[in-house]
């Protein structure tokens, strides 16, 4: 009796579909935007491993979780990401994990190597993850266990971040991923826990802020949200809004200059408009400078032409001098 109730017990768990073991942590009826596009960034070091961003609910709404590299809590772990499923009244959000094999994520094609089944950006070979630089950004001068492999996308890219419902995608897990579904599974690292919980806290990470196209679309590591290496999405909003912040940023400084330039430039002007007419007379009324100089240097210049006659009759200044000399002799003969 008691054989038959755990064969019961066992067909019914097999009889469930992987969808409803999902972790159902909010229920809303509007679905999530569709995903940003947006570059990967560089892997920061080997033994990373890529988790895709999505679309989280808070108090405010959706936010964006911004894909990030981590390290795997365990070396053979993979990660198979989180997704929005339909459950016939509500969204609901069914948790991401780590585990040995990469289960059903909704046929949410979240890209770099989640093309909606399984996984093809990489796998662990004797204690070392190798990246498939196909679909992965990693730096291959320091990182050499790498390869190149095309991989084919099985859903349609049409940026659709969120299974059944309305639009949605309508994808099910495939026999393989019922298997993975019933396997250990490990949560989502501290790491993973805290970017979450940092994305929450940002505003422009909000849809209604961003109208689905986050400033921050990915970062090179946990929380690194204002990283050098963090990436936007393409065509983001919010580049308008941090082109108008650097507008009223920057007009007080053109204000401020012109306000400094103006103070000074008058000065300038003006001192150059008042030895302007004092330059000028000194220019044109040289015989008035003269005319003051005449008194001074007149007397000196008009000997110069009588010293020239006076060279030229000596002789004339001799004879009276000589007339008088002999007088003088004589005086002082006597």
């Amino acid at each position: 009796m008691r054989t038959s109730r755990l064969l019961l017990l066992t067909f019914l768990i097999l009889a469930i579909p992987a969808a409803s073991f999902a972790q159902f942590g909010v229920a809303i009826t509007i679905a999530p935007p569709a995903l940003p596009v947006y570059v990967q960034p560089m892997a920061p070091a080997d033994g990373y491993l890529w988790t895709p961003g999505y679309w989280a609910y808070g108090d405010a709404g959706y936010f964006w979780v911004p894909g990030t590299w981590v390290m795997a809590p365990e070396v053979g772990l993979l990660w198979t990401p989180g997704y929005w499923g339909w459950s016939g009244s509500a969204f609901g959000w069914n948790e991401g994990y780590w585990g040995q094999n990469v289960g059903f994520y909704g046929g949410v094609n979240y890209g770099f190597g989640y093309g909606g089944v399984g996984y093809g950006g990489g796998y662990w070979n004797n204690g070392a993850f190798n990246y498939n630089t196909s679909v992965n950004n990693v730096n291959v001068t320091e990182i050499h266990n790498v390869y190149n492999k095309t991989v084919i996308n099985v859903t349609s890219v049409n940026h659709v971040s969120y299974n059944g419902g309305s639009g949605g995608i309508t994808a099910r897990p495939t026999a393989a991923e019922e298997i993975v579904a019933h396997e250990r599974h490990t949560p989502a690292t501290s790491a993973q826990t805290g970017h979450q919980q940092a994305a929450s806290q940002n505003h422009e990470l909000l849809a209604s802020v961003n109208h689905g196209k986050p400033s921050i679309a990915a970062t090179s590591k946990p929380g690194a949200f204002t990283s050098k290496n963090a990436v936007t999405t393409k065509g983001a909003a919010t580049e308008n809004t941090a082109a108008k912040n650097k507008t009223p940023a920057t007009r007080p400084n053109e204000n401020k200059t012109a306000e400094n330039k103006t103070p000074y430039a008058q000065p300038a002007a003006r001192q150059p408009a008042t030895p302007r007419p004092q330059a000028r007379p000194e220019s044109t009324p040289r015989p008035t400078a003269t005319a003051h100089a005449q008194p001074a240097p007149r007397p000196q210049a008009a000997p110069r032409p009588e010293a020239r006659p006076a060279s030229a009759p000596r002789t004339t200044e001799k004879s009276p001098t000589e007339k008088k000399a002999p007088g003088t002799k004589e005086e002082h003969r006597q």
